[in-house]
């Protein structure tokens, strides 16, 4: 078991992550690899980097919740199918090899980091129509997929997401709010599984978790304050800083 000293660095990274996830996701791959850093078991590190996982992704849905940018009709549809999809994935883990897929969703991640860096408009404006057929044709799969991925894998669930919500004509910072929304439902499926599991280490988890939750707060107002050219930029930086964490086990 690690000593308490681990959080020295343990508290800075987790912060730093948080704010990283708030703007663009992408948080665990600064979280993961530091928990394996403490000495983690591989089981262990999953299931903590969750427990941490519902600070940070809760407390920056509450900052965007309480300044109007989450979609909250859609949103409030799109919840049960991120914990079905969280909790199903989280079960595919004992008969499905996560390893084998990891080049691939390395590829499509920057492949979709290029389709929103490539188009200069992408995610600047607002177009979303409403709670369209078209609207719900692609976010109501495209969640259920995402929160499977999640529970699966994990690595750039919030980067997906915020790709996703902005296809469907959200701007980017609407697309972080509504993102970090679903992406808490997921990390709270996810949660639940793995806490019966019993491998959270509560000692390194719960602090790392306030931290987290701190750095979420500040970069979901800064994401809202910069605007979503600030967000693309840092979306761009997060999508090779994904899979590269995917890339390199």
């Amino acid at each position: 078991m690690p000593a308490p000293d681990v959080l020295l660095y343990g508290l800075p990274l987790a912060f730093l992550a948080g704010f990283i996830d708030a703007v663009a996701g992408g948080g665990g791959t600064i979280t993961l690899p530091t928990l394996f850093l403490m000495g983690l078991s591989p089981a262990q590190a999953v299931a903590t980097n969750k427990l941490l996982a519902i600070f940070g992704s809760g407390s920056a849905t509450v900052q965007f919740w309480r300044a109007g940018q989450v979609e909250r009709g859609l949103v409030l549809r799109l919840v049960p199918l991120a914990l079905l999809g969280s909790g199903l994935g989280a079960w595919l883990v004992h008969f499905i090899d996560p390893n084998a897929f990891r080049g691939l969703v390395a590829a499509v991640i920057l492949g979709v980091g290029v389709l929103v860096l490539v188009n200069k408009r992408f995610g600047l404006e607002d177009r979303y129509p409403g709670l369209t057929p078209r609207v719900l044709a692609l976010t109501l799969p495209g969640t259920l997929v995402v929160g499977v991925y999640d529970g699966l894998l994990g690595p750039g669930t919030g980067t997906f997401l915020m790709f996703l919500f902005t296809l469907a004509g959200f701007n980017l910072v609407r697309s972080s709010g509504n993102a970090r929304t679903i992406n808490f439902a997921t990390n709270l499926g996810a949660f639940v599984y793995f806490l019966l599991g019993g491998q959270m280490v509560f000692w390194i988890g719960l602090p790392m978790g306030v931290a987290n939750a701190l750095g979420a707060a500040l970069g979901a107002r800064m994401a809202m304050l910069r605007g979503s050219g600030f967000v693309k930029a840092i979306y761009g930086v997060i999508v090779v800083l994904v899979a590269a964490r995917l890339l390199i086990r």
